[in-house]
């Protein structure tokens, strides 16, 4: 598998932050080769060009089909998180469920 590159967004960045570093360390302990940053929504155009993959907070749901429509010539796979493990800060559930979705394809 090749490098991963995770944008996580939520309204300011700071619950995804603490949920990008929870991922970090379960794609180490699993040996998967990512990078997961977080940001807040208003700075995701400034990261299209460097990610494979855009998570977005529950709370952001409105904007999925904005961000797919701005991602469609784009190889990004854009989804939402599940309130389940973003509100438990879940690394491990976070990053099954993005791996799920990208072995959909």
């Amino acid at each position: 598998m090749k490098k991963l590159n995770i944008l996580l967004i939520c309204g300011s960045g700071a619950s995804s932050g603490f949920l990008a570093a929870n991922i970090r360390k379960e794609a180490a302990r699993r040996e998967l080769d990512c990078t997961v940053v977080a940001r807040s929504e208003a700075e995701v155009e400034s990261y299209l060009q460097e990610i494979d993959c855009l998570m977005v907070g529950p709370h952001l749901k409105y904007l999925i089909p904005e961000l797919e429509e701005k991602v469609a010539t784009m190889n990004i796979k854009v989804i939402l998180m599940e309130k389940s493990y973003y509100s438990l800060l879940d690394g491990g559930m976070a990053l099954d469920h993005l791996l799920a979705e990208l072995n959909k394809d």
